[in-house]
């Protein structure tokens, strides 16, 4: 019987490590930036708006891609009650990884995939948690001047050396911890009729 053919795929995204991440399971999809607002709202959870951005970030797309899996995605990185957000800057990069020294940094990542054919959206949440080790400032510098890790939410890269920062990792998917939760993501895609297999 011969297999039919998938559904076109987009990732409403312009993050260089999704798109890698993507790969992994779907060779090919168009990616598009959404350009939508991502500041949170009063009194908005992690969780709540992790959930609302990877649906905003899809929605956005909507009316381009008419037949389409549209995938969102997002990702909050919380310290205690504090956002981690991307540093931007060396400074702000040694600063953000002395205040998470020794602490447990909580990252909620969320997607959306939205089925422009059916008009329906399924939807879940990855929860992982990474405990840092107590780290010197020397550590710190070292790891910031050789990673440079300017554009990642709480100044690591765990799928490169970033991961000597760390104690341990609680999750169900190293890959959400990258930005694309591809174990929820493939049920997603399934549910929705896309054959990953």
């Amino acid at each position: 019987m011969k297999k039919q053919p998938n559904i076109g795929i987009v990732l409403a995204s312009s993050s260089l490590y999704r798109r890698e991440l993507l790969t992994k399971i779907c060779p090919e999809f168009e990616n598009h930036n959404p350009d939508i607002d991502e500041s949170a709202r009063v009194n908005e959870s992690p969780l709540v708006l992790s959930q609302r951005l990877a649906t905003e970030k899809a929605q956005a797309l909507a009316t381009i891609y008419p037949k389409h899996l549209i995938i969102g995605s997002d990702q909050v990185a919380m310290l205690s009650d504090k956002q981690l957000s991307k540093p931007g800057s060396h400074a702000k990069a040694v600063q953000q990884l002395q205040s998470s020294s020794g602490k447990v940094i909580g990252f909620y990542t969320s997607l959306c995939v939205l089925n422009t054919q059916t008009n329906t959206q399924s939807n879940d949440v990855d929860v992982c948690r990474v405990y840092m080790k107590t780290l010197s400032l020397e550590e710190i510098e070292s790891y910031v001047n050789r990673e440079k890790p300017f554009n990642c939410a709480a100044s690591f890269k765990s799928e490169g050396l970033g991961i000597v920062l760390f104690e341990k990792i609680e999750g169900d998917d190293p890959n959400a911890l990258i930005g694309l939760p591809l174990i929820k993501l493939a049920k997603l895609l399934a549910l929705n009729g896309y054959k990953v297999l």
